[in-house]
């Protein structure tokens, strides 16, 4: 018999995103037993409310996981790759919010709505959360890739200073108050900046490399993935431009229905941040045939990059869990 409650842990809680785990948790009813919450030393001692009571965060050390079921880790690839390895080896399932294992072949990258299936058979205790900006720009091929057979992708994204956590957002505040920069290169109140990430060997940054690994991962495939990343001077919810090449004939009426039906996506006229803003789904709009592939579509989406991009899409992860019977 299942657990009615869980013991579930926090790494990185005081931080944008694991504040946003805590809200995730709180709105979907998780069902939260005992919670931790975990940080580096600095944040030791700092009180937070959740669940109706007053948690002390602490030190997050080797030894910080014992008896827990769940922990999430939101604290980036550095306390992932240092902490999580203790966490799994104590019991727990970590599921981690960074880049650290989304490379690794024996970790699932998991977007519940596209391939949950992967963790039927798995018998390891750690999992992979996808990048934000690839979540939502391919969950919208969920109900059709296989169907027509997906060749190639051409993705441009345009990312929410969120996306660089409370530091972004902080510069993009200082910005518009006519202050100068502290975190990013430029003013990012009134300019965009063509580049997320360290520029690797090929040209292209991590951040757009993880477009192409993830997606294949993702899918089972491995077709060409083409991104650019651009930070935009918006607080939150990224937007993405997607050019989607395919196999076989379609009607476009028919996947723009498709699109339309697939779970945690729903169709707008003009999808924008204003609107995706803390809601859960992410947004399309857009549909039409590419005028560069001759069997292609081209759409836009916007997804609150803090929910779906990041702790809506990890509780997905631990609910599949329970419904899978993993968590007893």
């Amino acid at each position: 018999m299942c657990k009615r409650k869980y013991a579930v842990g926090i790494v990185g809680a005081t931080g944008l995103i694991g504040r946003n785990f805590i809200k995730v948790l709180e709105k979907r009813n998780f069902p939260v037993g005992e919670l931790k919450l975990f940080a580096t030393k600095k944040s030791e001692g700092k009180k937070i409310h959740a669940f109706s009571r007053i948690i002390t965060v602490e030190n997050a050390t080797k030894n910080s996981f014992s008896g827990l079921d769940i922990v999430f880790f939101t604290a980036g690839k550095d306390a992932a790759l240092s902490l999580a390895k203790y966490a799994a080896e104590s019991g727990a399932f970590v599921i981690d919010n960074s880049s650290a294992f989304r490379s690794d072949v024996n970790v699932p990258l998991i977007i519940p709505e596209i391939n949950m299936h992967k963790l039927e058979s798995y018998d390891g205790k750690i999992i992979s959360n996808p990048n934000c900006s690839t979540i939502q720009a391919i969950l919208p091929l969920a109900d059709i890739y296989k169907e027509y057979g997906l060749k190639r992708l051409i993705i441009s994204s345009y990312q929410a200073v969120s996306g660089s956590g409370q530091k972004g957002i902080n510069d993009l505040t200082r910005c518009f108050e006519g202050k100068s920069p502290l975190f990013y290169p430029v003013d990012i109140a009134h300019n965009t900046i063509c580049k997320i990430g360290e520029e690797q060997s090929n040209g292209y940054t991590d951040e757009e490399i993880k477009a192409l690994s993830e997606t294949n991962k993702i899918f089972d495939i491995d077709i060409p993935v083409s991104a650019t990343c651009v930070r935009v001077p918006i607080e939150n919810c990224h937007g993405v431009s997607v050019e989607a090449e395919f196999s076989k004939d379609f009607d476009i009426e028919d996947i723009r229905a498709k699109i339309g039906r697939t779970k945690g996506v729903k169709l707008k006229n003009l999808p924008n941040q204003s609107y995706a803003n803390k809601k859960d789904e992410v947004f399309v709009g857009r549909i039409r045939k590419s005028t560069a592939f001759e069997r292609g579509i081209a759409y836009f989406a916007v997804a609150d990059n803090t929910l779906k991009g990041a702790g809506l899409n990890a509780v997905q992860i631990a609910e599949g869990l329970i419904e899978l019977k993993k968590l007893y």
